[in-house]
């Protein structure tokens, strides 16, 4: 039953690299950028791709440049070891593997990045998520040796999933195969057909060898029969529209500010971030769940007024008209497409903890800045990841499992499907006992959904 609301510059040639943890430098502001992720199975070279990334284009500072020489040289190779740029903990060196995300920033003439690096083991497939979770593009490797294996399938499930735009299989270790245009053209034609089952958007094909640099930054002369561009020029290039700021608005409210919190002693004012739309100073919004009016009298950041916020700023709404708003309400504006409005939520989940998930058990849920308690109440059915065929009748969700669950909420939500809004469209769900974070909601639509009436 669904009932409708009826409504009353960077200069040429400077290249930069931070650390996950520093400001961005001069002159990224301005310039428009590009989130991608890497993925794959182990060993299939993503760390090592993203570092010969950095190398060829000048990305990386001496300082970090001379500690992968000598963690290369510790850990017994002659040549440098590129992965080392991105594996950056002491752990992760020794073993030789990616355990976590890791986080690289760096600008080229044309364009600004934020790469993350995820790990392949299938024990860290949390990560990937995490990783993914913001990307435009993701680039899916394949060991040309290997070909697409059960980890190249999940991660391309998982790709597709969570909706990245762009998808990029970039076919590794040509230099392992002579560069054999069979060899890829037999991995591409696999992969066409996956990507034609799991509904990708936009994927492209190029063969690389990220140890050489083989279409990574520069042309491959041992790859004649390649007729497109280097990774880094496609990742320049690729198309990037943003259209979060297109989505009917929403402002899930974070926090409100008080006077006794403000130099003004009457402010008053409600903090969150537009997860969708754009919102101005004079429009008419909606307080949800409570279905009173109001109008945006001002817009602060900080201590500066603004006179229109769009996705994803972080700001301060002053209002006119109904003010009783707390933590976890939301904004919508007023003769807009409205958020859905339901105890009873289905959801794709990714399951991230060693304990399975059964019909009965119940989580914490945070969705948006709204907290509330759940119960599963039915497991639809879990992926097979070798086939993608859905698997019916099952009793639990193992770890790393992706399955389509229903939930009944304590506190209805206010949620949009994940394919409209990636932020008011997902959510986790938290154990009541270690507060892990333990699965990771895709939201999608459901039979039975009220919405609001005023």
């Amino acid at each position: 039953m669904t009932n409708q609301i009826n409504a009353v510059e960077i200069e040429p040639g400077q290249i930069n690299t931070l650390s996950e943890k520093n400001q961005e430098p001069t002159g990224f502001l301005d310039m428009e950028l590009l989130r991608f992720s890497t993925a794959g199975s182990v060993d299939d070279g993503k760390s090592t791709l993203i570092g010969r990334l950095l190398y060829d284009s000048k990305s990386i500072f001496e300082d970090q440049l001379t500690a992968v020489k000598e963690a290369s040289l510790r850990l017994g190779g002659d040549d440098l070891n590129l992965a080392l740029v991105t594996d950056g903990l002491r752990a992760e060196r020794e073993q030789g593997i990616t355990i976590d995300v890791a986080y690289r920033y760096f600008a080229t003439p044309k364009r600004k990045f934020i790469i993350a690096d995820t790990p392949g083991h299938i024990e860290y497939t949390r990560n990937m998520v995490t990783g993914a979770s913001t990307a435009d593009v993701a680039i899916i490797l394949i060991d040309a040796r290997n070909g697409i294996v059960e980890q190249s399938k999940r991660h391309s499930y998982i790709a597709s999933l969570l909706q990245i735009p762009n998808v990029i299989l970039a076919v590794n270790k040509m230099d392992l195969v002579d560069f054999s245009e069979d060899v890829y053209n037999k991995i591409q034609f696999e992969f066409a057909d996956i990507a034609t089952k799991l509904n990708f958007r936009k994927i492209q094909f190029i063969p690389i060898s990220a140890k050489n640099g083989d279409n990574v930054v520069d042309a491959s002369t041992n790859m004649p029969w390649y007729d497109g561009v280097p990774l880094l020029n496609l990742l320049e290039t690729i198309p990037v529209h943003n259209t979060d700021n297109e989505l009917p608005p929403r402002f899930p409210v974070q926090y409100v500010i008080e006077s006794d919190n403000h130099h003004d002693p009457e402010y008053k004012g409600f903090a969150g971030r537009v997860s969708g739309g754009a919102f101005r100073v004079g429009d008419i919004v909606l307080a949800l769940p409570y279905n009173k009016l109001a109008t945006i009298k001002g817009i602060d950041v900080g201590p500066a007024e603004i006179s229109e916020a769009f996705t994803p700023q972080s700001v301060s709404f002053r209002l006119d008209g109904f003010k009783d708003l707390k933590r976890g309400d939301m904004l919508v504006r007023l003769n807009r497409n409205y958020p859905k409005y339901s105890s009873t939520v289905s959801l794709q989940v990714c399951w991230l903890n060693e304990k399975p998930l059964q019909v009965g058990d119940k989580y914490i849920i945070h969705h948006t800045t709204d907290e509330t308690h759940a119960i599963v109440t039915d497991i639809r059915y879990k992926v097979n990841i070798n086939t993608l065929e859905n698997i019916y009748n099952v009793k639990s969700v193992l770890v790393n499992d992706i399955a389509h669950i229903t939930i009944k909420t304590l506190q209805p939500l206010k949620y949009d499907d994940y394919s409209e809004n990636r932020l008011t469209g997902s959510l986790i769900l938290i154990d009541e006992n270690t507060f892990n974070t333990v699965g990771a909601g895709m939201i999608v639509s459901d039979e039975e959904v009220y919405s609001y009436n005023i």
